[in-house]
């Protein structure tokens, strides 16, 4: 299923198409927020994690998961919201994104949710915590409202500092 967003300043598609119609739901201080489930590895309890000197903030270390040193990111960190504290349901979304293995924390994860496109609107051209390049649109489900983030090119921006420029740009064209 395709969904073509319209058209607006800011939003990261512009003529772009949403290909996923399968998302999984995770919380963010009061908010929800859905990634493309096909970016999704694993989902795993968050663990300790070893500290980089360094590195930003929201970079919270690295785990080694199978022999592959994986780096963890504190969405709550990178966007601003909720409070930064690490519980029994905080847990570390393992994604595949652009051939790399990266972990998000976040408060919890709730559920995979097929959305129809009609369900799927383009996002605000205010959209505030994450900022507007990353974000897809804005799904809705029964009462529940859904802020759809573009993980990839989130994870793979500039100021992730994940990955070198020549990835960056690859993502960015």
């Amino acid at each position: 299923m395709q969904f073509q967003p319209a058209a607006t300043p800011g939003n990261a598609w512009h003529d772009e198409e949403i290909a996923a119609d399968e998302f999984l739901t995770f919380t963010l201080g009061g908010e929800e927020y859905a990634i493309d489930i096909l970016k999704v590895q694993e989902i795993r309890g968050y663990d300790a994690v070893t500290s980089i000197a360094n590195a930003p903030r929201f970079i919270k270390g690295v785990i080694n998961l199978r022999g592959t040193i994986v780096p963890i990111v504190d969405l709550r960190i990178k966007f601003g919201v909720g409070e930064v504290t690490y519980t029994a349901f905080t847990v570390v979304i393992i994604l595949n994104v652009a051939e790399r293995v990266v972990g998000i924390v976040v408060d919890s994860v709730s559920d995979v949710l097929a959305l129809p496109a009609a369900a799927i609107r383009p996002a605000p051209d205010f959209a505030a915590q994450v900022g507007a390049a990353y974000i897809l649109g804005l799904g809705t489900l029964d009462a529940r409202m859904l802020i759809l983030v573009d993980i990839e090119r989130l994870l793979l921006s500039p100021d992730m500092a994940l990955v070198d420029d020549d990835a960056s740009a690859e993502v960015a064209a």
